[in-house]
């Protein structure tokens, strides 16, 4: 046993003292060291998607995609790529439940020749807002309140009845999809519309799509709370001890493809966050499998210090004008910043695995390695230092309008509640649809609903019940007779 900086420890049980009850000496280099650390040890909580756990494995392409994408990565069939993912809940804290009825993240980091590919997605292809300016307040709703620093459910509900755009997802998650049994039964999505482009320059408009080979399997609400109760950290567990046994789960790699000239016609605007292309008009076209084979070694090092950001792309892949991803280019490196420091890149779990790497970054808190020895810091230089590469150069993006705040609200009901009915109506069955309102009517009435203003809960849930006889008259009346029932017994009890 050693100092931090290598020098033997005679005594790691005793302190240094001026005799056997005398005060402690400061000159006890390595109490103070110790104590040092251990009062440093805890960086910040990610703000979202602080509870996760992750593992190592391999992405192998199945099926040639040349014709859309001359990313490295898609290359060749049979191709295996290195790769990193991360599962988490999104709006609790890092000691929340695994089985939480929340959004999972679904991170994933590809370590290809020409950089890293991160593709950061969640269990769902959708999400609540569509303008990253309501990133912020919407994620308020699902922390801690300032009153009482407790989370009643009336936060949400307020802001999602005055924000209807929200109502696919919140669909999504008050169905059985937002209780996975573990992250190896639920499907992940890039949920973002990005682009590809292949050698010729041509672009088109993709969405990646994740489905896991153990088949989708969910907890309704009575089996999440009670494996709650039983074991908090279940996802996480599932997934180490079925690698650990060879066991490894695996997921199919898919796209949907959309030609640039569509996207100006479609009857949804495509990159709209809120919603999804229907397989119908667009259907999954398969890419390779993921399979993940390998537990990490340390969680703090590997998964609590991992960073994932869609500002991540390598050539051939490319962003869309969607609004929430542009934001996301730059909060999300913006964040690993703040919480890890400036060179969060020198963590071998973010290091670039499969390439070269030459930058100018120097200097900056906690640099690992050489920092770049006695190489110039500047370009261009006459010295060899590292030079632009035009031949991966992106074809352009095709961008028109005038700088204004535009709202993307097309006027009619169809753009608020058309997918949402069909989400009711298609993909949900009887059973499907009477969990949905029984999850719904549970965290729409008390004690989740936690709010003593008996005249404001009513205007919270009459608000959202228009809501929900728009998405379908059933629906709305499904849930009023609910809320109707559960108020009763309460004023009965």
């Amino acid at each position: 046993m050693t100092t931090a900086f290598g020098r033997p420890v005679e005594d790691n049980q005793h302190s240094l003292t001026a005799g056997p009850r005398g005060p402690v000496l400061g000159q006890d280099y390595h109490l103070i060291e110790k104590m040092a650390h251990f009062n440093r040890e805890r960086v910040p909580e990610r703000v979202v998607h602080a509870k996760g756990y992750g593992a190592y494995g391999t992405f192998t392409v199945t099926k040639d995609i040349t014709q859309y994408s001359c990313a490295k990565v898609f290359s060749a069939v049979g191709k295996k790529t290195e790769m990193f993912a991360r599962f988490s809940t999104v709006g609790g804290e890092n000691g929340s439940a695994d089985t939480a009825r929340d959004p999972r993240g679904f991170a994933m980091k590809f370590y290809t020749e020409d950089g890293n590919w991160d593709l950061v997605g969640n269990n769902t292809p959708i999400f609540f807002i569509r303008d990253p300016l309501k990133f912020s307040d919407f994620i308020r709703t699902q922390k801690r309140e300032p009153g009482t620093h407790l989370k009643p459910h009336w936060r949400r509900w307020d802001y999602w009845g005055l924000s209807p755009e929200a109502i696919h997802q919140v669909m999504f998650l008050y169905s059985d999809r937002g209780t996975p049994v573990s992250a190896r039964f639920m499907n992940g999505y890039g949920s973002h519309t990005y682009s590809l482009w292949n050698k010729a320059g041509e672009r088109v408009w993709v969405k990646f799509h994740v489905k896991t080979n153990q088949g989708n399997k969910t907890f309704v609400d009575h089996d999440a709370a009670q494996m709650t109760a039983d074991d908090p950290d279940y996802s996480a567990r599932d997934l180490i001890n079925a690698i650990k046994k060879g066991d490894f789960p695996k997921w199919t790699v898919s796209i949907q493809v959309m030609p640039e000239t569509d996207a100006e016609t479609y009857k949804w605007n495509p990159f709209d966050l809120t919603k999804v292309w229907p397989h119908g008009d667009y259907p999954l076209i398969e890419v390779g499998e993921m399979e993940l084979n390998r537990n990490v070694e340390n969680y703090f090092a590997e998964v609590e210090q991992s960073a994932f950001e869609p500002s991540n792309l390598v050539p051939g892949i490319g962003f869309s004008p969607d609004k929430v991803l542009q934001n996301r280019v730059l909060s999300y490196a913006d964040a690993h910043r703040y919480r890890i420091g400036i060179n969060y890149d020198h963590i071998p779990v973010n290091q670039a695995k499969g390439a070269a790497v030459h930058t100018y970054h120097r200097d900056g808190s906690m640099v690992t390695g050489s920092n770049g020895g006695s190489t110039v810091d500047y370009e261009p230089n006459s010295f060899g230092g590292p030079v632009e590469d035009k031949a991966v150069m992106e074809p352009p993006l095709k961008i028109n309008g005038d700088g204004a705040r535009y709202t993307t609200y097309s006027g009619d009901d169809t753009d608020l509640y058309g997918q949402p009915r069909m989400f009711w109506e298609k993909v949900l069955d009887d059973t499907g649809r009477a969990h949905l309102v029984a999850s719904i009517v549970g965290s729409m009435t008390e004690p989740n609903m936690g709010i003593d203003d008996n005249a404001k809960r009513h205007e919270i849930q009459q608000r959202m019940l228009k809501h929900w006889y728009k998405v379908h008259q059933d629906f709305g009346a499904a849930v009023e007779k609910g809320i109707n029932g559960a108020q009763q017994k309460m004023a009965a009890d």
